[in-house]
Parts: C-alpha cells; sequence; structure tokens
C-alpha cells in the first residue's frame, strides 16, 4: 500500500508549511483513518498504539476547523491525564501553529491557581488541561465554557486509572450540548465504553490496531528473575554495554522502588541517570526529560503515572524492571521505544509471584512474550527487601465475650477483713446504759 501524504489531506497552507517544516510527509494510519471522520462533526473513537501519532491526529482537523476570533474565546478542549502529557500537547500545538495566529494556554494542577486566573483573563482559543484543575477553574469563572466547540480526551483509559471519572462527568455537563467529541486511547475498557455510551453521540470508532495489540517493531523478550536486587544486578550488566543501550527507560511500579534504582545505578553511571516520579518537583520532574530528550541523560528512571506524559525520540530500550499489575500499563510502557515506524525492544523481569501479571499482559496482547534464560554471568542476590519479605501474622484467638445477662456485677465482694462495720459508741448512750437514766450536767447557770 502505497503511502498517504499529508498534502492529499484538505490542510490550508499554514498547516501544509509547517508539517513541511518538522520534515512530516508522510501520514501514519491513525492520522488519515480520523482526519476525514473528525472534519465531518461527527464523534469519533480513536484506538491506536503509542507513538502512532494520536496527538497530530487529532490536532490537524481541530486547527483545520478554528476559526479565528477577537475574543480569544476558547474554542477547543483538550483534556489529558497528566501535567507532563499538556506540556508535551503544547509543544506540538506550537508547532504546527507556527504561521496561524491563535494563543493556547496549559493549566494543571501542583502550581498556584491564581497564577493560571491571570494568565486566563487574556483568553486562550485552545485549552490543554488535566480535568481537576479545569474543572477548578471552570467553577471560579475563570475560563469560559459556552464557546467551547471541540472537547478532545487524551488517553482516557488511564484518566480513569487516576480517578478521574468524577471530573470528566462534571466537566462533560457544564460544556455546551452542541459540540464534538473526539476521545484516544491506546486501549478501551469497560469504564471507557461508559463515557461514550452516555455523553458521546453515536460515536465512530476507528482502529489502527485491536486494542492490546503487541507493537510490530518491537522486540520483546522476558526473563524469569528471582527477586529484586538480581534484577539490579542485571540491569547493570546490561547497561554497560553504552553502544547498545544508548536511551533507556527504566519502568518501575512505586516511588519507593524508583528511589532504590536511582541509587544503586547513579554509583556506576554518574551524571547520565535521571529519576521521576509523583513526589518530585514539577521543574524537576520537566528538567529531567529535557536532559533525557538532548542526551545528557542516558538512562531514565519512572514510575507507571508519569509514563503517559514521556514522548522521547529515539528511545533504544525499555527496561520493565517489575511486570505491571495492569496489562495495559505494559503496553504503555513498550510503547516508548520503536515510536515513528523506528525499531525497538523491551525487556520484561519476572518474579515467580509476578507470573500471573505477564499472563494477563499476554491474554491482552494475544501474543506470548519469547521467554530468555539468564546469563550465567550474572550473580542471583539472596538479599531480600522490604516489600519481598514475608511476613508472618499469628492468628490471635479470638476474644470470647460474655453473652447479654451472663455477666455478673461490676464489683467483688470484700474480704471479711474489709467488711467489718465500726460502730461508735457515743458517752450519753454508754451513761445511759449504766445508770438507766441519761445523765445530765445540771441546769445552766445564769
Amino acid at each position: 500500500m502505497l503511502p498517504i501524504t499529508f498534502t492529499s489531506l484538505n490542510l490550508n497552507t499554514a498547516l501544509l508549511n509547517a508539517l513541511q517544516d518538522l520534515g512530516f510527509e508522510n501520514t501514519t494510519t491513525i492520522q488519515h483513518k480520523v482526519f476525514p471522520i473528525a472534519m465531518s462533526g461527527a464523534d469519533l473513537c480513536g484506538i491506536a498504539q503509542t507513538g502512532t501519532g494520536k496527538t497530530i491526529a487529532y490536532l490537524l482537523p481541530c486547527l483545520r476547523q478554528w476559526q479565528f476570533t477577537k475574543t480569544n474565546d476558547t474554542q477547543i478542549l483538550i483534556l489529558v491525564p497528566t501535567r507532563e502529557l499538556v506540556t508535551q500537547v503544547l509543544e506540538v500545538i506550537k508547532s504546527l501553529s507556527t504561521y496561524m495566529n491563535l494563543t493556547a494556554m496549559g493549566v494543571f494542577g501542583g502550581v498556584n491557581i491564581n497564577t493560571q486566573k491571570i494568565e486566563l483573563q487574556n483568553g486562550a482559543d485552545i485549552i490543554v488541561a488535566t480535568p481537576g484543575r479545569f474543572y477548578d477553574l471552570a467553577l471560579c469563572g475563570a475560563i469560559k465554557t459556552k464557546f467551547i466547540k471541540k472537547l478532545v480526551i487524551d488517553e482516557v483509559d488511564e484518566m480513569l486509572n487516576l480517578g478521574f471519572r468524577p471530573q470528566l462527568k462534571n466537566i462533560m455537563e457544564i460544556l455546551p450540548q452542541r459540540r464534538q467529541n473526539l476521545m484516544f486511547s491506546a486501549t478501551i475498557t469497560y469504564d471507557v465504553e461508559d463515557i461514550m455510551t452516555e455523553y458521546f453521540n453515536a460515536p465512530i470508532r476507528v482502529e489502527a490496531a485491536p486494542t492490546g495489540t503487541p507493537l510490530v517493531n518491537i522486540l520483546q523478550c522476558v526473563y524469569a528473575i528471582p527477586n529484586f536486587n538480581t534484577k539490579l544486578n542485571f540491569v547493570k550488566k546490561i547497561l554497560a554495554d553504552k553502544n547498545t543501550y544508548t536511551k533507556v527507560l527504566v519502568f518501575t511500579a512505586t516511588k519507593k522502588n524508583a528511589d532504590l534504582i536511582y541509587e544503586s545505578l547513579q554509583e556506576i553511571f554518574t551524571d547520565t541517570v535521571g529519576v521521576i516520579h509523583s513526589n518530585k518537583e514539577q521543574n524537576h520532574s520537566f528538567n529531567t526529560v529535557t536532559q533525557f530528550t538532548n542526551g545528557t541523560f542516558r538512562i531514565l528512571i519512572a514510575t507507571d503515572i508519569v509514563a503517559r506524559g514521556i514522548d522521547v525520540a529515539e528511545v533504544s530500550h525499555v527496561i520493565n524492571i517489575d511486570t505491571p499489575e495492569i496489562p495495559e500499563n505494559y503496553i504503555h510502557r513498550i510503547g516508548r521505544t520503536g515510536r515513528a515506524d523506528k525499531k525497538g525492544n523491551s525487556i520484561t523481569f519476572c518474579t515467580e509471584k509476578e507470573k500471573p501479571f505477564l499472563l494477563a499482559i499476554e491474554n491482552l496482547m494475544q501474543y506470548k512474550i519469547p521467554r530468555k534464560k539468564l546469563p550465567v554471568s550474572i550473580e542471583i542476590s539472596d538479599v531480600l527487601i522490604d516489600d519481598e519479605i514475608e511476613r508472618v501474622f499469628m492468628k490471635l484467638p479470638p476474644l470470647k465475650l460474655p453473652k447479654p445477662g451472663e455477666a455478673g456485677a461490676a464489683f467483688h465482694p470484700k474480704s471479711a477483713k474489709n467488711s467489718k462495720v465500726n460502730n461508735v459508741v457515743r458517752r450519753k448512750e454508754k451513761m445511759h446504759a449504766k445508770y438507766g437514766k441519761p445523765i445530765t450536767r445540771g441546769q445552766k447557770k445564769k
């Protein structure tokens, strides 16, 4: 099949010139499938794996139909799950709108909301936002929603995983009824289906590949490894080959493990390792990703919560220190490599406890990931981290409480010694007992 060029789409000169400056000539599958449907005004759900060009797929029709207004009223709202993804989408908008007179602004949590209110006073044609911060700004009147014509929800499955379902529903309620809804994701879950059923108007589903399909340009493999410290020994061994592992993303499930991996790798690969997770400050995360992008850092350690915001070209390898519990997260992790039709590599470590997670991933992809044997040269550690130590919890016998009515008094009877009663006999009574009559002291003297 011959490639489809951007010039064959109904794009204006401004967008074609911007694409030419970026060096983009041919469309990806999701881009040429989405464009005519989005231009028709129909609601749409695009399913495509990470790295297939979803961002440009929804931005091109949105920018093509954008109309200039003097008031800079917001016409396009783009919702994404993380602040890193807000920055990424803004950069793509900026590069595509080089020859257009429009303004775009990103809003997200973790920064002063009052500063964003001031910046929004001048208006913005396009707003890229995380759901929680957008809803807060809309409620206080900082953002006018009545002029919004297009709603784009990117990575909606991750939004729902992060607990944004209430905010998404609230946002849908305050937006104009007459609008176009565009939803994009690498996977479609039951919760995503519920959102479409309730708020979309007969959405057309576009699939670049069935959900969960493994990326054909990514070479995957799995190693059975007994514990975390042995995983670290293996990672150190393979990362020593700088010619092969030129730009590596290392994923782990927890912030604690991310810091442990960073401390261990930093001792060997000083000044070429970075780490990001939700406990890191915003500026730290942005600067770390920038240093990874420009090659200052060869290795970047990250957790799943920030995986969606990393869009770095030419990642040679993705290493999964642990096998993700959520199968869809595996798809998103390995999608960081092999982008833009380039070859990539994915290496996953799996312990005995993680085997059920691996089977769930393979069931989702309908693909058995090739197994490889652990090299003999790797030192097998017998030191376990806290999360791997099995704790024995003793089962205490249940406390037998008395039944109603069986309980005795709330006090104990006194002993014989303490039960004595001191009887005080007054003198008057003694005299009366002795003489048979009360004894008086005589008449009072006058």
